[in-house]
This record gives C-alpha cells, sequence and structure tokens, in this order.
C-alpha cells in the first residue's frame, strides 16, 4: 500500500517542499530509503521501528521502500521520521486518514515515540504558507515559532500517537494562537542602556551618526577606556525591529537551531561579538552544506569585533563584499546559497600591542615598527569600507565619579528616528540609509557648496585619502546633517564628518 505526506527540508535558511513516499508490499523484511538521504536521514529507519515497537504498533511486516521527492536534492535533517513513521502506518495499513492533502508534517522522534524539535520552524512555516498549505503539524517545541505565520494553522504534537489521533480524528487538538504584537510588546526590551556610560561623548555623537545613517564604526582607545561598554549599547539606539525585520533575522536563527526557548521571534536587535579566533566559515558562512556565519546572524542588528588587528587578516578580508552588498553569496560545486548580512559592522582595537600609545598615564613601551606591524594587520581597503575612526580616551576621575548621567538610549534613539525618518522621505525606502547610497545617490543627495568643496579637496590631498573614503565621508556629512535637519550639506558637517577619519591608515603611517 502507498502513501504520500508532504514535508520540508533546509537549503541554508530556506525549507524546500518534499514528498515523502512511503510503500508497504509483500516481500521479505527489508526497508529501503532513496532519494539522496545523508546520515542523519539513513539513521531514521532505526529510530522509527523502535518508536513504533514502544509505542505498541507494529513495525511494517515486509518490503518497505521510501523515496524522498525530489531525488536529486540532498536531505540532510532528522526532521523526516515523524512523516516517514505516519507513511509506514498507513502503508501498513495499521491507521487510516481521512486526508492529508493540505497537511504538512515535521518532527524529528525520539526512541519512545515523543517528538523532538526541528530546526527551521519558522521558514517551514513561511514556506508552507506560499505553497497553500493551509494546516501545519509540528513538535510541539516548535509550535510557537511556527505559529507566527498567521497565513498556517499549525498543530503541535508531543508524541507520534498524538499525530496519529490527530490526523484520525480520534483526537481534538487546538491550533496554536498567533500574538505577535504580545509577543513584541512583552520582550521589546534592552536590560543596558547608554545612561550607564560616563563620559565619551565623542564616541556618543559617533554612535549616534552610526545608528542614523547605518554607518561602520571603528574605535581605538587603551584596555578599560569602554569601547566594548559603548559597542554593546548601539542597538539601544537603532530604531525598534519591524515585524518584516523580525521574520527575516528570527528564521535565520531558527535555521541554525538558535532561537531561544520558549521566543518564538527576535524583538530587539541582534548583538554578535565572534572571538577572534573565528574561521572564514565561521564568521561569513560557509561548509559542505552551506550555513549562515556570524554576518548573517547579525542581519539587521550589529557585529562587534573587539581587538580587530588579533583576527586573522584573511578572514577580514571575506567582509568586504558582505560590508558592500548587504549580503554573502557562498558558491559550491553543485549550487550557490545567498544569506542576508545587512548589519553595522563596530570594530575595537587598541593603539598599540601593549594598548597605551599616546596615554598621557601611561608608558607606551612599543617601538614604532612594533606599532606600525600591529596596525598593519587591517588592509587599507577595509579601512577604507569603515566610515568612522574614533579616538576613546582612558575616562577621567571627573567623569567617573560624577553623578549626572549622561544622555539616556531612549533620548539618543529620538535623534536616531528622525534623522532616518528625514532619509525614508528622501529615499521613499525605509531600508535604504546614507552609508548604503549609490554612487548616482551620492551625486544628487551630496552636493557641496563652494566652501565645503574646498576643505574636502584639502582633506583629500593632505591626507592621501581613497575615492572610497572620499565618498563615505560626503555620506556620514549627509547624516550629521539629517541630524541637525538640514537640507544641505554645509561646511561645518564636512570638518566634523573629516574629524572622524582621524585612524585612517595614512596617519597612522606617520607615528
Amino acid at each position: 500500500m502507498l502513501a504520500q505526506l508532504k514535508t520540508f527540508t533546509l537549503v541554508g535558511i530556506e525549507a524546500v517542499p518534499v514528498d515523502v513516499e512511503v510503500d508497504v508490499a509483500p516481500g521479505l523484511p527489508k526497508t529501503v530509503l532513496v532519494g539522496l538521504p545523508e546520515a542523519a536521514v539513513k539513521e531514521s529507519t532505526h529510530r522509527i521501528e523502535r518508536a513504533l515497537a514502544n509505542l505498541g504498533y507494529h513495525p511494517p511486516q515486509g518490503r518497505v521502500v521510501i523515496n524522498l521527492a525530489p531525488a536529486d536534492l540532498r536531505k540532510d535533517a532528522a526532521s523526516f521520521d515523524l512523516p516517514i513513521a505516519l507513511g509506514m502506518l498507513i502503508g501498513s495499513a495499521q491507521i487510516r486518514l481521512e486526508q492529508t492533502e493540505n497537511w504538512a508534517v515535521v518532527g524529528e522522534l525520539a526512541l519512545d515515540g515523543s517528538t523532538r524539535p526541528v530546526k527551521g520552524a519558522l521558514s517551514i512555516a513561511m514556506t508552507a504558507a506560499r505553497r497553500g498549505i493551509e494546516r501545519l503539524l509540528v513538535p510541539a517545541a516548535n509550535a510557537k515559532e511556527a505559529a507566527v505565520v498567521r497565513e498556517v494553522a499549525v498543530f503541535p504534537v508531543a508524541t507520534l500517537s498524538e499525530a496519529v489521533g490527530l490526523l484520525t480524528g480520534q483526537l481534538q487538538i487546538d491550533q496554536v494562537p498567533t500574538d505577535v504584537d504580545g509577543f513584541f510588546a512583552k520582550l521589546n526590551v534592552y536590560d543596558v542602556d547608554f545612561a550607564d556610560v560616563r563620559g565619551q561623548e565623542f564616541a556618543k555623537r559617533a554612535l549616534v551618526i552610526a545608528a542614523a545613517g547605518g554607518h561602520n564604526l571603528l574605535m581605538s582607545g587603551p584596555p578599560g577606556s569602554g569601547k566594548t561598554m559603548l559597542a554593546r549599547r548601539l542597538p539601544t539606539i537603532l530604531p525598534p525591529l519591524t515585524p518584516e525585520e523580525s521574520l527575516e533575522t528570527t528564521r535565520i536563527y531558527s535555521a541554525m537551531g538558535l532561537l531561544p526557548a520558549e521566543q518564538p521571534l527576535l524583538t530587539v536587535r541582534p548583538f554578535r561579538s565572534p572571538h577572534h579566533t573565528v574561521s572564514d566559515a565561521g564568521l561569513v558562512g560557509g561548509g559542505t552544506t552551506p550555513t549562515p556565519g556570524e554576518i548573517s546572524l547579525a542581519h539587521h542588528g550589529v557585529l562587534f569585533l573587539d581587538e580587530l588587528p588579533e583576527f586573522d587578516r584573511r578572514t577580514l578580508e571575506v567582509l568586504r563584499q558582505p560590508l558592500e552588498e548587504g549580503r554573502v553569496t557562498i558558491s559550491r560545486a553543485l549550487a550557490s546559497t545567498t544569506f542576508p548580512a545587512s548589519f553595522i559592522l563596530v570594530a575595537a582595537m587598541n593603539p598599540c600591542p601593549c594598548g597605551y600609545f599616546g596615554d598621557a598615564r601611561r608608558r607606551c613601551l612599543c617601538t614604532p615598527t612594533a606599532i606600525e606591524r600591529y596596525v598593519s594587520k587591517i588592509s587599507g581597503p577595509l579601512l577604507d569600507r569603515i566610515d568612522l575612526h574614533v579616538e576613546v580616551p582612558a575616562v577621567p576621575w571627573q567623569d567617573l565619579s560624577a553623578t549626572r548621567e549622561g544622555m539616556t538610549s531612549a533620548q539618543m534613539r529620538e535623534l536616531v528616528l528622525r534623522a532616518r525618518q528625514k532619509q525614508q522621505k528622501r529615499f521613499g525606502n525605509a531600508q535604504l540609509l546614507n552609508g548604503r547610497m549609490s554612487s548616482r545617490q551620492l551625486r544628487q543627495f551630496c552636493r557641496l557648496d563652494n566652501a565645503s568643496q574646498n576643505i574636502l579637496r584639502g582633506a583629500v590631498e593632505q591626507l592621501g585619502l581613497s575615492a572610497r573614503a572620499h565618498d563615505r565621508i560626503l555620506r556620514v556629512a549627509r547624516t550629521i546633517a539629517d541630524l541637525e535637519d538640514a537640507d544641505a550639506i554645509r561646511p561645518e558637517h564636512v570638518i566634523e564628518a573629516l574629524n572622524y577619519r582621524i585612524l585612517d591608515r595614512k596617519l597612522w603611517l606617520r607615528y
């Protein structure tokens, strides 16, 4: 007897439909699994047979052929356990389903027949909705995550027996309600605030500019000056995640199995801080079957690289394309996979190996050669792609001991929101920011008067800035003008933008 059910497999972060066909026929007992199954899928037959036996069902007696179509797509997940088990029961006539036409089933099984969560439940629900599938049966642990998609009715099951009871009509299980607004209202809270930061007003101003225009930022300063503290608070001044942005980011975490328990949606901007020993694949994604890396996990959020010169230079160089395009493409022999990677890069470094070069209170022990070697680990092309270079000096005692708090994250976010509203009106696109302007848009929206042109020309000639650095100065000046609600870029905006290039490579080589 032939049984057919619908399920899905993940390719990168996308869910791809798969048809599970189970045929049980008389003959010598043997189970054959075809359709390019990887190891996790091949082992499923042993799990399923024991799960059936432990729940009181009879494993099919005869020749069982299981086909996972399309046959040319590799399948590498344990999420086929539940549909295969149901197919075996249907094919061996132990249960009879009225219809499975509008159902899709995913789930991993334990040996006792209980369900275990699978990766990518959100992507699966999104693809099911696009395919017109009305009902989705998932493990109970994935139910809230999948129920975020309103167009699909999601039904949770804790065991294979519950799945059988639901599909045969013998058990009533309510679909999981969708409450996206409730999740955002409850979980859209940060546990850090810029009010905790004492001093560093220049760095705070740079962070407001970075958040307002989507600019990348590099902070340089001695150990303990607050670089990490400042970076961790940048998400708190970014605009709240929209539902669309939340879905885009959440499905990446879902596909990686990183979604926190009892949190079906990411409601705050992600902040990723990989260690400097991270590999190329760990940072941008990769592997035999490509998976997202840290830059995709930071999508619509912040990627923080602490101790930037300690990262492998080759690893840093792979950031150049994603910083320009907002996505990364991983190419393999059989196919290419593209992952979203639109983030704000925040990097931090010491001014020298010992960390105290230029510090008036501590003596630097590094030679000029050692300093040059240390800083040269960051290539000029990568430095050009970082719009803002900021010095973060040690905090003086009077600032540390002050009782008056500085600007809060809420106050800084108001400035950012006003600047972004101005950009949205200018570009007609909420996703396009000054930091992502094209060359044509740069010429259209960043025109300078004669005084501003003279200032910028002199800086480019004296500092030896590249054409890319020139364009990034214009983008930063445009954001500074937006923060002041100015329609035109004025000389003071250009001067402030130039102040954020003090760590340019040309200056470093003079030390």
